[in-house]
């Protein structure tokens, strides 16, 4: 049971870490268009193509599993290392087994605080619908910040 304490820390921590951070927005390159309506007016074409695709239904960032499938493969990867880890010991199989569970629930919420760092990815629609209705307005982006 002092396993418990350090699943629910862990837990905690990916729980922080997958607070989401600020959308990601496009950078214009300083084209003809851009140097004729300016920074402000360029950047207020911006939010109105963001804002319509947001009303289109697209959403700023893609769903990711990634905390799922992590803790599922870090509760699996760990629970066979921990039963093989005790049969290799010579603990023999009931104290290999319960080993292993202790291990699949460490390797569960290792996993999960992996997956759920990862930062959320800008939906390749919803940046595709964007960029298009920038390059409508005469503006070019050249990347995303």
């Amino acid at each position: 049971m002092k396993i418990l304490p350090t699943i629910a820390l862990v837990i905690l921590f990916a729980g922080c870490a997958n607070t989401p951070t600020t959308a990601s927005r496009p950078q214009l390159y300083p084209n003809a268009t851009y140097n004729k309506i300016g920074a402000t007016a360029a950047n207020d074409e911006i939010d109105a193509c963001l804002s319509k695709a947001q009303a289109a239904g697209y959403s700023p960032t893609a769903e990711s599993h990634a905390t799922a499938q992590n803790a599922a493969r870090g509760g699996v990867m760990g629970g066979v290392a921990g039963v093989v880890g005790g049969l290799v010991t010579g603990r023999g199989i009931e104290e290999s087994l319960k080993h292993g569970v202790a291990s699949a629930a460490v390797g569960g919420a290792v996993g999960a605080a992996g997956g759920a760092m990862h930062p959320a990815q800008v939906n390749p629609i919803y940046r595709n619908f964007v960029q298009r209705c920038v390059s409508e307005k005469g503006l070019e982006i050249i990347g995303w910040n």
